[in-house]
């Protein structure tokens, strides 16, 4: 596998992962597959740091240090609905509503911030 593909697909591992552990309260992989998952990422992207700026979710990685993924952006939309289809995959129940309730509660508190 290429170094590009190979940091794509831990990030958006490490992303859904994260989302299905913090919004859910959830696991389908274990602590210990997920931390070599953010290791293996973090020596890549230091490794290869200009095939990392090319690759998607840069931003939110390029100081990343794999001790947490609470801090990532794993309420987009993209990644919720993945983490939502993996889950359903698996036969993993859980409360649509509860997510949407979260991101109402978290941009009322926004909007108070900002005006």
């Amino acid at each position: 596998m290429d170094i590009p593909n190979l940091i794509q697909r831990r990030r958006l591992q490490v992303l859904v992962h994260s989302c299905i552990y913090y919004e859910f309260n959830q696991n389908i992989v274990s602590d210990r597959q997920w931390d070599m998952w953010a290791r293996e990422l973090v020596e890549l992207q230091n490794q290869y740091p200009e095939e990392s700026k090319k690759v998607i979710w840069y931003e939110a990685f390029k100081d990343w240090d794999a001790s947490t993924g609470a801090f990532l952006p794993i309420t987009d939309r993209w990644v919720l609905h993945k983490a939502q289809y993996i889950m359903k995959l698996c036969g993993i129940s859980f409360d649509r509503n509860k997510i949407l309730k979260s991101k109402q509660s978290l941009s009322k508190t926004i909007r108070k911030k900002l005006f």
